[in-house]
Order: C-alpha cells, then structure tokens, then sequence
C-alpha cells in the first residue's frame, strides 16, 4: 500500500509536515496540476456543451486517456487528469467533480452526472499526521452515477449499476442493482441491457 501510495505523487505525511501546511504531493506533481488547472480555466471551463472534442483534447494533452467519442463538461473539475481514463460513449455531465488523487475508470457506456462527486482520496483517521490515502475508482460499463451522488475512495460501481441521485456509496455497488440514501443502501435489480 506504501509503494502504490509513493507512486501516485503522495508523500510521507510525518516528514513532510502535512498536517501543518507542507505538501502532500510532490512539486512536479503539483506544477503539473496548476498548468492545469490554468489551461482548464482558460480554454475550457467557459466553452458550450458542443465542444466536447475540444475539451477531449486538453485532457488527452495533460495525460487523461480517454476514447473518441468520451465526453466531459467545461464546468467540471478534473483534479488531475493522468490519473483518468474514459472509455467509449461515457460522460462527465456538467459540475462534476472528479477527484482523481488515484486513478478513475469510467467504463464504456457509463454516465457520471451533473453535480456527482467522485472522490478518490482520504485521510487515516488514525494516524497522528492524517496521511493521506488515496484508492482508485471503477464506474462500471453501463452503470449510472446520478446528480449529485458521491462515489468514496475504493468504491466500484459495477457494471450496470445505479447510484441514485445525491448517493452515497462508500463500499461496492453490485452489478445491475440500484441504490440510493446516504449511505447507499439497495432498492431493486435493474433490467439487464445492452449497450447501443
């Protein structure tokens, strides 16, 4: 867990003094992520809906992977896009907040709606410095993340399943089922269906 930790940018809380404003990336972790966010601000963040490939191709610029036809809009946030992969006909609806202290995979033909917030890092609660911890997250082929919803650290939503709108789900979603409450909790299976 240390080396996956040490290979995702994040650093020893204790010897760098996190806890008490040192850093908790790396500084090339860190340039990389202010070109970003400075480049996102200003030739993406304001553009109309229409101009996903555009958008494409700053995340693909700054290290996202993402398939031809994957969609994100100007108005979310996608912390730190080599840690994103997207693969086909997927979305990142608008005002999404993609947290990508791990790596996300949204899986073909999923859909990652307005205002959901995918965060994939944490803190130990039990270490004295608050380590941070970060752990990659699955949004499983065909599943749907609802307005709003929360998918936490480590979380998978497997394929076809649903988040409900303003969800939260801390632990794996199986596939085909629908959840919803804070903390999610299982409603019904869905149909099963085929991609387009």
């Amino acid at each position: 867990m240390e080396m996956e930790q040490r290979r995702l940018g994040i650093l020893d809380a204790q010897a760098n003094g996190s806890r008490s404003g040192g850093p908790s990336f790396s500084l090339g972790h860190r340039a990389h992520r202010a070109v970003w966010k400075l480049t996102w601000a200003l030739l993406a963040a304001w553009t109309p809906a229409p101009l996903h490939p555009w958008r494409a191709l700053l995340l693909r610029l700054f290290g996202a992977k993402l398939a031809s036809n994957a969609r994100v809009h100007g108005s979310a946030k996608i912390w730190y896009p080599p840690n994103l992969t997207m693969e086909v006909n997927t979305l990142i609806g608008p005002v999404v907040t993609c947290y990508s202290m791990a790596p996300i995979r949204i899986c073909a033909h999923a859909i990652v709606s307005q205002g959901a917030h995918l965060c994939a890092g944490t803190h130990d609660i039990d270490d004295p410095h608050f380590q941070l911890v970060a752990r990659p997250i699955t949004i499983g082929a065909n599943a749907w993340v609802a307005a709003e919803a929360f998918v936490g650290p480590g979380v998978i939503v497997e394929e076809g399943a649903v988040l409900g709108a303003r969800g939260v789900a801390l632990k794996d979603l199986p596939a085909w089922s629908v959840h919803a409450g804070n903390p999610a909790r299982f409603i019904r299976q869905r149909a099963r269906i085929t991609s387009p």
